[in-house]
């Protein structure tokens, strides 16, 4: 197959979830290469897909809306149109931490009243 990107990709594993159709259907998915331009992109099954998804990368907190350019067996090339954040990732990242020292606070409150017993 003869690469006609018009710039290079980082190599990269990332886990991945393509949006396939409006309503709400998904598909896990591995990044295998990406650059700000689109990805190549490995799915476990060879299910037809649309021309366009969505493909949300958790790991950094970007959505892409892309369109699909080439398939081989189960990989296929995709094109972004647009790149956008995925608030959604960056809202439950901060609610973690914030359960977290919640949890800490809790723990620590629980040990000063063992303590006193």
């Amino acid at each position: 197959m003869q690469d006609r990107r018009q710039g290079a990709r980082d190599k990269v594993l990332y886990g991945g979830v393509a949006e396939i159709n409006d309503r709400g259907s998904t598909m896990d998915c591995v990044v295998r290469n990406i650059n700000e331009r689109g990805a190549c992109v490995e799915f476990d099954s060879t299910a037809k897909l649309p021309e366009q998804m969505t493909l949300k990368i958790a790991r950094k907190g970007r959505a892409f809306l892309a369109r699909l350019i080439w398939r081989q067996a189960n990989k296929v090339g995709l094109a972004f149109r647009i790149m956008t954040s995925d608030n959604h990732v960056s809202d439950l990242d901060e609610r973690l931490r914030r359960s977290e020292i919640k949890k800490r606070q809790l723990q620590r409150r629980i040990e000063e009243l063992i303590g006193q017993r």
